[in-house]
């Protein structure tokens, strides 16, 4: 999104003298993905949880990973400076419980390992690689709240810089209780679920703009991905809800939160006003349309789009619109949320799950009546 790379987005929250909260049990999720580092942080509220410190910065961590195999020098400083920025926040909110995880970049890469190792040593964060299906998993989970219980079923697809996640969710199955006291990641009703290794990142590299943006160049980005998603057929059985238009889409990714930024003329970025928005499928395709008529410069300086995203939304949104044309959805639900919500979920169902188990195991047995005894 348009502003700066530290986008603090943090809302009001007590704190004592050196900067820490005070009288508040606070969790962090920490995101380092192929193009961003996002760091939140939230303390539990009834039956969700509050944000009290939002950060995301673009880092492209996997810059010319594609090409080379390897995270480059220049790409591991940039996340670097984030992550040390990041560990800073976690200790001076006295985080109690940290999930700290990383997605393609550091999964393919060659000296991945390496710089996770390096990240533990000079920041203190352990960094955990998910596998793509708990990261399809928590994609979801961060977006329960945005699901639509009338539908029958849902498509979330979380486009990444180096990888999108597709997870096709059964509406009508139960397990969508998002009481973060009873969630489990592992019981979500996904009937199928797929990661092809493009994302807005990798498919940018492989096809360069130029000088201008042509119908024809984004009509090859929208067919190379739709030649990833076509063989998958484990999510065939859901398709005659598709067909009958019973079904509706889930989209999480800067670039499809600045499609909406852009459909709702704003003026500069306000996640209040995107995340949850519904929009036709037609009204994302517009979007799309009035980006490929900009030149990269008027991109760039587009409020909701910025320098540092103009060379990746179009990829972005050639992406959405080939799993709107193999997936059709009439509409489609926009999510400034994702990874880092469903991180939290888990977290606090696990705090929730070790207080049920102390309950229990600080129970006293019961007299035995005096009958039985003798």
């Amino acid at each position: 999104m348009s502003a700066p790379l530290d986008r603090p987005d943090t809302e009001a929250a007590p704190r004592a003298r050196d900067g820490a909260l005070t009288d508040q049990v606070c969790y962090g999720a920490l995101d380092l993905g192929t193009n961003n580092c996002r760091l939140l942080i939230a303390t539990p509220n009834g039956k969700s949880f509050r944000v009290v410190e939002a950060y995301s910065r673009i880092v492209r961590l996997g810059e010319g990973l594609s090409q080379t195999g390897r995270l480059s020098d220049v790409a591991m400083e940039r996340a670097m400076a984030a992550l040390k920025v990041s560990a800073e926040k976690v200790r001076r909110r006295r985080v109690v419980k940290l999930k700290a995880i990383a997605t393609q970049a550091c999964r393919s890469a060659e000296n991945g390992p390496e710089f996770i190792a390096r990240v533990a040593e000079e920041t203190g964060l352990k960094l955990q690689i998910i596998t793509p299906k708990e990261e399809a998993q928590l994609s979801v989970a961060g977006c329960l709240n945005l699901l639509d219980h009338t539908a029958e079923a849902a498509l979330v697809v979380d486009v990444g810089g180096g990888s999108t996640e597709l997870s096709w969710v059964d509406m009508k199955g139960g397990g969508l209780d998002a009481d973060p006291a009873r969630f489990a990641a592992g019981k979500l009703p996904i009937k199928a679920w797929l990661s092809i290794p493009i994302g807005v990142v990798t498919l940018a590299e492989q096809f360069p703009e130029g000088e201008a943006a042509t119908q024809a160049w984004f009509r090859a980005m929208v067919e190379r991905v739709k030649s990833e998603l076509a063989a998958f057929r484990h999510a065939d059985p859901m398709r005659p809800v598709f067909d009958a238009d019973r079904a509706h889409l889930i989209g999480t990714s800067g670039a499809i939160t600045s499609l909406a930024g852009m459909h709702l003329g704003l003026r500069r970025y306000d996640r209040s006003r995107v995340d949850g928005i519904w929009m036709t499928r037609a009204e994302c395709e517009a979007s799309a349309d009035l980006l490929l008529n900009l030149s990269p410069k008027a991109r760039a300086d587009q409020p909701c789009i910025g320098p540092d995203r103009a060379d990746l939304v179009l990829a972005g949104a050639a992406i959405l619109q080939a799993v709107q044309e193999l997936w059709p959805c009439t509409r489609v639900r926009v999510a400034d949320r994702g990874l880092r919500e469903g991180i939290l979920m888990s977290l606090m169902s696990e705090r929730g799950s070790g207080r049920r188990r102390k309950r229990r195991r600080g129970r006293r047995p019961a007299e035995r009546p005096k009958e039985a005894a003798q």
